[in-house]
């Protein structure tokens, strides 16, 4: 039994390798990298000694762009999963939103699965995974392009670019676990910690309809601490829930009557509304609706000023912000929004358990008080294309409704070296003894020029 064992391990470690080989993006010269087998460091597993997991557990990824930040999440024996590290991102590319095509420089956003076919060992970029981009959501909305990376070398053209030093790291956690049998690692992008503070910032963003259902997939990991199951029908993301028939369901057809835990809904259904109440808080209290524009992304502040070997060191420079505009609702619509409190919601999902209903009232007193402020729910005062009412406030208190969702919208180019059809970036010439180059002097961003093209769309 050992024996054969040790023989389907071998098989399935030799798969990878010559699946990974075979990948397109990040190629390299076709040879076994042993810079692939490196180990995990020693002082990580003395980390998952300290959280409670082996090393051996399933792994999960979180990545979060506007913070620059990649987080590797490992699985407890009681099926929970526990945060194992957060490693600065050196490298994304494009602006906050989904990647829709081929070119667009955009680092992807939603819920992918990593298979061990898809980790590449030789890659030109140090060492590479697939991330499995297009998945089934953005192939239902015709979303073009492919093999998109998590990489080293610090350089994106719509990667997701670590050091060479983290994804060693990173790759060797995953191999790790697919080695002992996890069937995929599930990655997680969204464009920002899908906090209430971040939502209420970018509550009028054009791409706020597409973030909520982001944010519903995050509060099923964030109350459960399980991988969700995750599932596309409608052209939308649904999680934790099957047909009721029992049939698959069809990414491109109207969802069906699903079958989902009444617990976890309950669970979900509660902490979408206290986030609710705090975003009307925000906004009550005069946080201003933002969108951010980039030059073309970012990376994390750690590594600011310190790397030299970066694509593109010219556009890493702060954000613009553009103010969106937004005024009070009609007196009738505040009516309504009086009674969205977060208990009413959650007991709108279904049975509520006991502590849960305790915790629901506790946050219904203040779900009241701010229903009560007229700022509450904002309305957009301008009309972007591809935005519908829906993607105003009013979705977030319960007015939203499934027809209103609308295919995400595409990221402005706003400079010209962001612009389509830049090549993609080469590996970063390696400074040696002979070979040394400063870092390019870093440029203003053009922010006239942003709020141009911001007031053009």
């Amino acid at each position: 039994m050992k024996l054969s064992r040790r023989f389907a391990t071998a098989a399935r470690f030799g798969a990878l390798f010559a699946a990974g080989a075979a990948l397109s993006a990040c190629d390299g010269d076709g040879s076994l990298s042993h810079r692939s087998l490196s180990p995990i460091p020693a002082e990580t597993l003395a980390q998952m000694e300290r959280v409670g997991v082996t090393k051996e557990a399933p792994t999960l990824i979180r990545a979060y762009k506007k913070e620059a930040e990649f987080e590797v999440w490992k699985q407890r024996p009681d099926g929970r999963y526990a945060l194992l590290k957060t490693f600065p991102m050196c490298r994304w590319s494009g602006q906050l939103g989904p990647k829709t095509r081929e070119g667009d420089r955009q680092v992807p956003e939603g819920f992918y699965s990593i298979s061990p076919g898809q980790l590449n060992p030789n890659s030109a970029y140090y060492l590479s995974f697939n991330v499995g981009y297009p998945n089934a959501y953005d192939r239902a909305w015709g979303h073009t392009g492919g093999t998109i990376m998590v990489h080293g070398a610090c350089s994106s053209a719509g990667c997701f670019s670590m050091t060479d030093q983290q994804i060693a790291e990173i790759y060797a956690i995953a191999r790790t676990s697919l080695n002992a049998g996890q069937n995929a690692v599930q990655m997680q992008s969204y464009p920002f910690r899908m906090t209430a503070e971040n939502l209420a910032r970018h509550r009028l963003d054009p791409n706020i309809a597409f973030w909520k259902q982001l944010k519903e997939g995050s509060d099923h990991f964030e109350v459960t601490k399980q991988e969700p199951k995750v599932a596309v029908c409608g052209r939308r993301y649904v999680f934790d829930a099957i047909s009721a028939d029992g049939r698959s369901l069809d990414p491109n057809a109207a969802c069906p009557s699903l079958r989902e835990d009444a617990e976890v809904k309950a669970q979900v259904a509660e902490k979408e509304a206290r986030d609710n109440a705090r975003i009307a808080e925000l906004a009550a209290s005069g946080v201003k609706p933002v969108r951010l524009v980039y030059q073309d992304g970012g990376q994390h502040p750690e590594f600011t000023g310190r790397i030299a070997e970066v694509s593109r060191p010219e556009t890493l420079t702060p954000p613009a912000e553009i103010a969106l505009e937004e005024k009070a609702k009609p007196a009738a619509k505040l009516t309504k929004l009086a009674g969205k409190t977060p208990a009413a919601v959650a007991a709108k999902a279904g049975a509520v358990p006991a502590a849960a209903q305790q915790s629901a009232a506790a946050a219904t007193a203040h779900g009241v008080e701010a229903a009560k402020m007229t700022a509450l729910a904002p309305e957009t005062s301008v009309s972007p294309a591809n935005v519908s009412p829906a993607n105003s406030m009013r979705g977030w208190f319960g007015l939203h409704k499934e027809a209103d969702a609308q295919p995400p919208v595409e990221a402005p180019v706003v400079a010209p070296a962001a612009a389509a059809g830049v090549p993609t970036p080469q590996p970063p010439i390696r400074p040696t003894a002979h070979n040394t180059r400063a870092p390019a002097k870093k440029q203003k961003p053009d922010v006239q020029a942003s709020l141009k093209d911001a007031a053009a769309e």
